[in-house]
């Protein structure tokens, strides 16, 4: 079978345990990424099976009307809105998912909280420069760190700050607050204390319809201009430029974000890039081997079961 991947960034893909399921199919890897669609219609022409990674390439209709070789869709992870699905089943194209553990995502999390907390880029950028420490950073133990969404993910970062010694609060939807307080956490009691109160909020929601824009400018305005807002979930639960602008007020004072409404962010086109009170980093909360292995190996799996006649993991 004719298979094509882009968006392998660190041409990694070939070097993973993983891909001596499929090396005995055609396989071209593209390391960058194109958006435009005739681009991708010059990479996709070909191919019997598309392998995506994440939500890096947006598969419409007008896209598919050009692929008349297209048989099946493997996604790394589960899908998102960036396929449409409605347009597959209506041309007969298979889709199917998979998974991850989360545990890269959580850990991630962890490592842009306590940077930002203990201004950690700050002062690395201070020793290249041949100076020595200047700014005064701040612990977790005892900070309330608000979690805004206990799934998976969030589920993951609630417990190891707890085991920081923070003071974890909860925000999300009932199911969640229910699920929360069963395992022992305490949940906010409405949405404007919860922005208010805390001295960190980290974001772990699923973006979907209900979710996009649900943090909007008012919510941020309510941070305290020494708290840290935390972004490893999708950029587009935030209002747009609603962070921008509530960090050029200074609430709140300081943001650790790694995903963006339009991927990837190159010479500065994401205006976060260029704020002093916010770490930016690219996307990288799921790039672990371990977890590609993972979500390769699965998508992988996928390709097989349909050339075997057996599809698993069906969405479309």
């Amino acid at each position: 079978m004719k298979i094509v991947i882009q968006d392998d960034y660190q041409n990694c893909i070939r070097s993973l345990d993983c891909f001596e399921k499929i090396k005995h199919h055609d396989v071209t890897i593209y390391n960058d990424s194109v958006k435009d669609i005739d681009s991708l219609v010059n990479r996709f022409m070909d191919a019997e099976a598309i392998v995506l990674i994440r939500e890096r390439t947006i598969i419409n209709s007008a896209l598919l009307d050009k692929l008349p070789r297209l048989k099946v869709i493997s996604q790394t992870g589960k899908v998102a809105p960036h396929i449409d699905l409605e347009a597959c089943k209506a041309r007969g194209i298979t889709v199917m998912d998979g998974r991850g553990s989360g545990a890269a995502t959580a850990e991630l999390t962890m490592l842009l909280i306590l940077a930002g907390l203990r201004n950690l880029v700050q002062e690395c950028n201070r020793m290249q420069q041949g100076l020595w420490q200047g700014t005064l950073g701040r612990q977790l133990k005892g900070k309330t760190l608000g979690i805004y969404g206990y799934g998976r993910i969030g589920e993951q970062v609630a417990h190891i700050s707890k085991a920081f010694g923070a003071n974890v609060v909860i925000w999300g939807r009932d199911n969640s607050l229910q699920k929360a307080m069963k395992d022992g956490f305490q949940t906010a009691q409405n949405k404007k204390d919860f922005f208010s109160t805390c001295d960190v909020i980290s974001l772990q929601l699923r973006l979907t319809k209900d979710t996009q824009g649900i943090v909007s400018l008012e919510d941020l305005s309510l941070m305290k201009p020494t708290a840290l807002l935390v972004n490893t979930s999708r950029a587009e639960l935030i209002a747009p430029n609603a962070l921008v602008q509530a960090l050029k007020m200074g609430r709140p004072g300081f943001a650790a974000v790694d995903v963006y409404e339009d991927e990837p962010v190159l010479n500065h086109s994401n205006p976060l890039t260029q704020l002093p009170n916010c770490l930016c980093s690219p996307h990288i909360g799921f790039v672990e081997k371990d977890n590609y292995e993972a979500y390769f190996g699965i998508a992988f799996d996928n390709i097989n079961y349909y050339c075997n006649g057996n599809p698993q993991n069906l969405v479309a």
